[in-house]
């Protein structure tokens, strides 16, 4: 069994372990997060039990080593030059795994970042779809959601990334690489694992009750036998979360 830290855990850190454990199993893939804490959790699988990822500086190289988040590329082995345009080449492949946030989610993972509101007249505008439709279709996608009772949704607004029921409806080859890994909040983990593919309660951070995180979605979450607790970060892995990839404390900005 791995090392216990055992200084104070703080949430930030077990939700970068909860979505560096996303990645878990993904071999040679390219690891494209998107934000603080995902980025971290990324290079965090790649430096402890996912080695083949490839990741990029979240610009245009792809990199060897223990970037810093916000870090100067220079100070990592650039691997290869991977403008955005290249990103197309890794999407159409499958080769990807891709973290993104969401404004709404609802229990099938139907997201929304584009929109509040009528999308021809929103009350907010957000990012747009943000090619969401193309990865979903494509390769792994996982979610980062920092508040849950905000994002989670009887329904969305605009779907700029298709769920397990729309999904459902398309051909077969079209939806071949569909795969939505992981729902991660400040709650807990959640997957689509279930026999009808709704939201599956996968783990609850310490400290969560099973009646919490329910009383923050507003529709029924799947739960199937025990839920465990999501796992604390062993010694190797906080120390490299405090001191290698986030020493100015970045990731906790997305809990304010």
């Amino acid at each position: 069994m791995a090392e216990q830290a055992t200084s104070e855990i703080t949430l930030d850190e077990i939700c970068v372990v909860a979505l560096a454990e996303a990645f878990r199993g993904d071999g040679e893939v390219l690891c494209n997060p998107m934000g603080p804490v995902p980025v971290i959790a990324g290079r965090l699988a790649r430096a402890t039990f996912e080695p083949d990822l490839m990741l990029t500086d979240t610009i245009a190289y792809a990199i060897e080593g223990n970037l810093p988040f916000g870090g100067d590329s220079s100070a990592a082995v650039i691997e290869s030059y991977m403008p955005f345009r290249s990103i197309f080449d890794q999407v159409w492949s499958g080769k990807r795994h891709v973290v993104m946030g969401a404004s709404q989610i609802d229990r099938h993972g139907n997201q929304n970042f584009a929109a509040i509101g009528e999308y021809r007249k929103p009350k907010a505008q957000l990012l747009g779809m943000r090619g969401a439709p193309g990865n979903l279709i494509n390769h792994a996608t996982t979610y980062w959601v920092p508040n849950q009772a905000r994002a989670f949704s009887e329904t969305v607004d605009v779907v700029s990334g298709p769920g397990y029921d729309r999904i459902a409806e398309l051909p077969e080859a079209s939806r071949a690489n569909f795969e939505i890994r992981r729902v991660v909040t400040d709650l807990g983990a959640y997957d689509f694992e279930s026999e009808d593919h709704t939201m599956r309660v996968r783990s609850l951070h310490p400290g969560v009750t099973l009646e919490q995180a329910q009383e923050a979605s507003p529709f029924e979450l799947t739960v199937t036998g025990d839920v465990p607790e999501s796992r604390e970060p062993t010694a190797e892995e906080l120390a490299l979360i405090r001191d290698v990839f986030d020493p100015n404390g970045v990731r906790k900005s997305e809990f304010r």
